[in-house]
């Protein structure tokens, strides 16, 4: 989805906060807590900065889920391919969310699960 209207400061905050998920693999927790505070705090001053920041939320939660279940479903070796596609894409999702953010556009992660509309 396009958002030409969007300012320069507005599309860079969108990818900062994309690209803040891959925090996570230079501070313990940091890819979860860093886009939701980014989210919070910039989504009133910023139009469409609430939009990345739910489609982040519900990819976070998601990954979480899917992590969980790869876990749990390691024992019978299928979990191991789970934990190991959630884990690519736990780092290609942000990227390329990221870029489109910064040219203003909204990118739907795939396989995520709508918990915050």
């Amino acid at each position: 989805m396009n958002r030409p209207d969007q300012s320069q400061e507005s599309r860079q905050w969108a990818m900062f906060l994309h690209f803040s998920q891959l925090s996570n693999f230079v501070i313990p927790l940091g890819g979860i807590i860093v886009p939701i505070v980014i989210w919070q705090l910039k989504k009133e001053e910023l139009p469409g900065i609430d939009e990345h920041g739910r489609m982040v939320t519900n990819w976070i939660i998601s990954s979480l889920i899917y992590g969980v279940v790869g876990a749990i479903s390691s024992a019978v070796i299928v979990g191991f391919i789970i934990l190991a596609v959630v884990f690519v894409c736990s780092i290609v999702f942000p990227i390329i969310g990221g870029l489109k953010a910064n040219k203003g556009l909204f990118w739907k992660y795939p396989l995520t699960l709508e918990f915050l509309k």
